[in-house]
């Protein structure tokens, strides 16, 4: 992935620095090895091995990436959409050379979503339009405010020099800011003790059915010496890995040994109500629905279809806004009143078809949308007649209601 290095000239002297290089910060970005409570090393490539976590990360990561990002003007008349400038492409269809927009907020959500913060850097050229965004590698990055408040981006990239970014060149996206408005909280850092947990259960799944669903077990018996002791241990464990693979039910044990059981099977420990309600903390520090990580234990039409509607209203919704503000934020700058970016959510709708079209049949008859508008959110060609709004013939003002009839009624015959 190409960088461009670019610096500005101000003071430097630091008032206040975030990196991730420092041992005091290696938690920061929830990039680093963590122990949690049990002992167990919590990364972000080994939270991702917990299937409820992959899940979770991919849904939210990969919806957020699908809605179509739209460039609007603002005008008289409202607001109209721009589709034929260099930016509306960029953010649009490929955001770089080598990466389409897809990709990069994709890219970008996965590392807020992971280790809690994605960074891309808005290259221009000498006119100040954007050109390109380039998507930055969180463990490279390194915050700092300077004198006077200013706060600054450092990328330092292995094998080439630091590049110094303002504020305004970095679309930044945390999950969650520290109280010092510099360092943040990652998801998986910050809850590693049930990720932990979970880490543990699928390791546990997995080398206990590896064994054949034996658990672990003590051989007992009389051992003239340690050389004997350890063959007996040997020829034992492979006996019940050969009689799990041949499907035997029996085992054979020498005379005079016999074997005692430790620790708990997985019944006992109960790996699956366990499971179950992991999937419940992710579905927590996610707010995510437990449908959407595949859990439909207590799923009814009923509830599924309202945990839709919480996906879009309490988690989509709120990802939207913030990645909405914070790309017009640094694209168009603060005192930006004309141009403004928009993420289009009415894609969540275009696998129903029945209620899209129902949408559409109430916006049409009731004047809020032009058949035309409707088309064109179905990738349909305008029609000729189809720019005027329309409403319900039956539909009228109730003062009219009020009116005296016309004819011999009016005059009391």
């Amino acid at each position: 992935m190409r960088i461009l290095g670019m610096s500005f000239g101000q003071k430097t002297e630091v008032r206040q620095a975030v990196t991730v290089n420092s041992p005091d910060f290696m938690e920061v970005f929830g990039l680093s090895s963590l122990a949690s409570a049990s002992g167990i090393t919590v990364t972000v490539d080994k939270a991702l091995g917990v299937p409820a976590i992959w899940a979770a990360v991919n849904f939210i990561a990969g919806t957020m990436a699908s809605f179509p990002l739209n460039l609007f003007e603002r005008t008289d008349e409202g607001r109209e959409r721009v589709s034929d400038s260099a930016l509306a492409m960029t953010l649009h269809d490929a955001v770089n050379d080598e990466m389409s927009s897809f990709d990069w907020r994709k890219y970008t959500f996965e590392r807020v979503l992971t280790g809690g913060r994605g960074f891309t850097f808005i290259e221009r050229d000498v006119a100040g339009d954007v050109t390109s965004l380039w998507p930055l590698n969180p463990a490279w990055v390194k915050i700092k405010r300077v004198v006077g408040g200013s706060k600054i981006y450092e990328y330092r990239e292995p094998g080439r020099a630091v590049a110094t970014y303002k504020a305004s060149e970095i679309i930044d996206i945390p999950f969650m800011l520290k109280a010092d408005g510099l360092a943040h909280m990652g998801p998986i850092v910050t809850n590693r003790d049930v990720i932990a947990l979970g880490i543990a259960a699928t390791e546990f799944g997995s080398k206990f059915f590896q064994n054949g669903g034996v658990p672990p077990f003590a051989v007992t018996g009389n051992f003239v010496s340690g050389g004997a002791m350890t063959r007996a241990a040997d020829d034992i464990s492979a006996a019940v890995k050969r009689a799990a693979k041949e499907q035997r039910q029996a085992l054979v044990l020498p005379a005079g040994l016999d074997i005692k059981a430790l620790g708990v099977d997985a019944a006992k420990s109960q790996l699956v109500e366990l499971k179950k309600f992991l999937i419940a903390e992710y579905s927590r520090i996610y707010s995510l629905p437990p449908t959407f990580l595949q859990d439909l234990e207590h799923g009814t039409f009923s509830n599924t279809e309202q945990q839709d509607l919480h996906f879009v209203k309490h988690t989509i919704s709120r990802w939207v806004q913030a990645f909405e503000q914070e790309v017009n934020l640094k694209l168009f700058g603060r005192g930006n009143r004309k141009f403004f970016v928009e993420m289009n959510m009415d894609g969540l709708l275009r696998g129903d078809f029945k209620t899209r079209m129902d949408g559409y049949a109430a916006a049409i008859q009731n004047g809020q949308m032009t058949p035309n508008e409707a088309r064109r959110m179905e990738n349909r060609p305008d029609d000729e007649d189809g720019n005027l709004l329309m409403i319900q013939g039956a539909t009228v003002p109730i003062r009219n209601n009020l009116l005296p009839p016309t004819g011999g009624a009016a005059n009391g015959s």
